[in-house]
């Protein structure tokens, strides 16, 4: 039963964030800016399109063959823990005009091996998000409330703020002006003593980045007594990916996230991208986490059927 619980904590079923009123928030159909931007909302608006793919109808990270998708943890002066997963994620889902979205993870090994959360994104940004989830332990799906906005996603350094739940709504934008980003990528470096096959062959860190132009967003949280003040996030001026976000407390520096996207070829709008790295770490604790997304598993605008955003998938994930 202890297992369950640590499951029930992972996935964040603690808590619910409630507004009133209908906002409809980021739409799926955001227009491509046709100049440069003054104004930090706007900026913020398409970091949230590249982040939810809205450029796709869909978007997944698959298993194909032994390769798939890899979430590394450590803690200071331990060995990495790993999980695998699949994530599909639908932005035409239709048949419901309130539904604005649907997100199904699934867990493939590691502590959460087996588990699964469908999330449901609603057109009124002000509604809660709907998450069922899949306890392999217990063989039964439970529907939760929205979880709280710093809960950790699968015990990573991501936030469910950071996945799923923070909207442009949440915060007070602010342009700080724009740069050159001159900054490195960075990734986890694990001893080679410590590599497994899953771990052997993470990318390197990347300044492919250095020479971008990046509007310099100040982003302060309207939630009070907040895990962070404000952030500090680097958006790259064509294709609005968030390439580092640097969180702060009390004017000290909390907890760094960093993004390696890549371009898909033969897409026409620049913020068509692809996850390929997300790596975070938590300042206080140099606790870490790695998202490393082959190329290989990464599939879009697939002819995926509406049924696989259903509980019955979840019932039939394999443990």
């Amino acid at each position: 039963m202890n297992n369950v619980k640590t499951k029930m904590m992972v996935v964040g079923a603690l808590s619910m964030f409630l507004t009133t009123g209908l906002y409809a928030g980021v739409p799926t159909d955001l227009a491509y800016p046709k100049a440069t931007l003054k104004d930090g909302k706007a900026v913020m608006e398409n970091v949230y399109f590249v982040n939810h793919f809205y450029a796709f109808k869909n978007y997944s990270i698959e298993k194909n063959r032994r390769i798939i998708t890899v979430l590394v943890k450590k803690s200071e002066g331990e060995k990495p823990l790993t999980d695998t997963l699949e994530r599909y994620l639908n932005n035409d889902y239709g048949g419901d005009a309130n539904i604005k979205a649907k997100d199904l993870a699934i867990f493939r090994s590691g502590k959460m091996k087996g588990t699964g959360m469908l999330i449901t994104d609603f057109k009124d940004d002000a509604r809660s998000q709907e998450y069922l989830v899949w306890l392999p332990a217990l063989r039964k799906i439970r529907r939760f409330a929205q979880p709280a906005h710093d809960d950790a996603w699968g015990g990573t350094d991501f936030t469910f703020g950071d996945v799923t739940l923070r909207k442009p709504m949440h915060e007070k934008h602010e342009l700080l002006g724009i740069e050159t980003f001159g900054k490195t990528i960075h990734t986890m470096v694990i001893p080679a003593s410590e590599q497994t096959r899953t771990t052997k062959n993470l990318p390197a860190a990347s300044d492919d980045y250095k020479s971008a132009q990046v509007y310099k967003v100040k982003s302060t949280t309207k939630f009070p007594s907040w895990w962070y003040d404000y952030r500090i996030t680097y958006v790259d001026t064509k294709t609005y990916s968030d390439l580092l976000t640097q969180y702060y407390k009390n004017g000290k520096l909390v907890k760094v996230l960093e993004k390696n996207w890549k371009p898909i070829e033969g897409e026409k709008d620049p913020r068509a991208l692809r996850w390929f790295t997300w790596y975070a770490k938590t300042i206080d604790t140099n606790h870490e986490t790695l998202a490393y997304i082959p190329k290989k598993v990464t599939k879009f605008n697939s002819n995926l059927k509406r049924t696989l955003w259903s509980e019955a998938t979840l019932t039939k994930i394999k443990q």
